[in-house]
C-alpha cells in the first residue's frame, strides 16, 4: 500500500503550479511549497480581502489573471513548465453562488475544463490534483458520511458546481490523459474533496470563522444556520493530503487516479454552533446570535464524509484533534490582532503540524 508522507527531498526545484494563490487555502499551500524548496508560479484573480493572507506571508509574484482565460492560462501554464500543478481557483461561497450563479458555475466548472486543456498542452506535468468539495454529493441528509462512490449534486449553485467539476475532472481524464487513453498526456489526475476548514488568515465574506473575527469589534455576530453539522479541519490537514497525493501521482503510483474525501475523524464533526462557542471562547468572547430562519437561504444541514478510502489506501490521516483545529486558528488570529509578524508564526505552526506533535503555543 503506498503512503502519504511528505517529502521535502521531492519537492526541492520542483517546479510547481498553483491555481487560486492568493486565496485562502491557495496561498497556506503556496507557503509550505516554498518552505519544502518548490519553485511555485501562482495564479489566481486579486485577492478580494483586505487583509490578505498571501501578502502578510511574502508571497510575491505569480500570474494575476482569471482561470476562464484559456489563451492567458495556457501561456502561464507554458512558460512554467509544471511538473505538479494543484488547482485551487474556486468561487467557494455558497451564498455567493446564490448572487452569481453563472459566474459561480463558469469559474468552477469551466475553469477546471480550462486548467486540464492546458495541462494536456503542456509537456513535462505528472501529476494534477483538482481540489473540490465535500459539497458536491447530492446531500440526502442522512446520518452516515457520503462515500467517494456516492451519488453527486447539489441543491445550491456551488454545490452543484462542484458535483459538475467532478464530471468534468473524469470526462477529461478518460477522454485526453494515460493511461485511460493509449497516446494520452501522461500527466495523472487526482480530485480531493476536502470538508470544511478552518485555520489562520481567512477573512473572506460570509464564512464562520472570519465572521467572528469580525464580530469581535462589533461586540456580536450572527451564526447562520447553528445547527448545522460539518467536517470541520484545520486547513494543514487537506492541503497535507493535496501534498501527499501530488507526490504519489509523479511517481506514477497505480490506481489512485480517482476521487478522495479528505475530513476530520468522525468524532470531530461538530455543528456551527459548537464550533463559534470553542472560537469565540478563545478568543475572548462575542455575542453569538441566530438570525430568524425566513432571512436564509437553503444550505444542507447535515453534511459527513465518510474518509476511509484515503485512510486505507493511502495511509493519510488527520493530525490535530477539533481542539487542537481551534486553539490554531485562534492563537494565529491574536497574534495578528496583536501586530505580531505572520509569515514566521504561520511557518511555526506548519513545524509542529509536521512534528505530528499536539498543537499548543507555537
Amino acid at each position: 500500500m503506498a503512503k502519504i508522507a511528505i517529502n521535502s527531498e521531492f519537492w526541492q526545484g520542483r517546479r510547481v503550479f498553483v491555481t487560486g494563490h492568493t486565496g485562502f487555502k491557495g496561498a497556506w499551500l503556496t507557503f509550505w511549497l516554498q518552505r519544502l524548496g518548490a519553485e511555485v508560479t501562482g495564479y489566481a484573480l486579486p485577492a478580494t480581502t483586505t487583509p490578505a493572507l498571501h501578502e502578510l506571508l511574502g508571497l510575491k509574484g505569480g500570474y494575476l489573471a482569471d482561470i476562464c482565460d484559456g489563451a492567458a492560462l495556457m501561456n502561464a501554464m507554458q512558460a512554467a513548465r509544471p511538473e505538479v500543478v494543484f488547482h485551487l481557483a474556486a468561487q467557494a461561497i455558497v451564498r455567493t453562488s446564490y448572487d452569481d450563479p453563472v459566474a459561480t458555475f463558469a469559474t468552477n466548472v469551466t475553469g477546471t475544463a480550462q486548467l486540464l486543456d492546458a495541462v494536456r498542452h503542456t509537456t513535462g506535468t505528472k501529476a494534477v490534483v483538482v481540489v473540490t468539495s465535500d459539497k458536491c454529493y447530492e446531500n440526502r441528509e442522512w446520518p452516515w458520511g457520503y462515500r467517494e462512490t456516492d451519488v453527486l449534486g447539489g441543491h445550491d449553485p456551488y454545490s452543484a458546481s462542484k458535483g459538475a467539476t467532478e464530471l468534468v475532472v473524469s470526462s477529461m481524464r478518460k477522454s485526453f490523459f494515460a493511461p485511460h487513453r493509449q497516446d494520452g498526456h501522461p500527466a495523472r489526475i487526482v480530485t480531493a474533496r476536502a470538508g470544511n476548514v478552518i485555520g489562520g488568515g481567512d477573512w473572506s465574506k460570509d464564512r464562520l470563522v472570519p465572521d467572528i473575527v469580525r464580530g469581535l469589534a462589533k461586540g456580536a455576530v450572527d451564526i447562520r444556520n447553528p445547527h448545522a453539522v460539518r467536517p470541520w479541519q484545520h486547513v494543514l490537514e487537506p492541503l497535507s493530503a493535496y501534498i501527499g497525493l501530488a507526490q504519489l501521482l509523479a511517481g506514477s503510483e497505480n490506481e489512485i487516479d480517482t476521487a478522495f474525501n479528505i475530513g476530520p475523524n468522525a468524532e470531530d464533526t461538530r455543528s456551527v454552533w459548537e464550533v463559534a462557542q470553542a472560537l469565540s471562547a478563545q478568543m475572548g468572547g462575542t455575542q453569538l446570535k441566530d438570525p430568524p430562519r425566513s432571512e436564509l437561504l437553503h444550505e444542507a444541514n447535515l453534511l459527513t464524509l465518510d474518509c476511509a478510502l484515503v485512510t486505507q489506501k493511502l495511509g493519510w490521516r488527520p493530525r490535530w484533534r477539533f481542539d487542537e483545529a481551534i486553539t490554531a486558528t485562534a492563537q494565529w488570529y491574536k497574534h495578528w490582532l496583536a501586530g505580531g509578524e505572520m509569515s514566521a508564526f504561520s511557518s511555526a505552526q506548519i513545524d509542529a503540524f509536521e512534528n505530528d506533535s499536539p498543537y499548543g503555543n507555537p
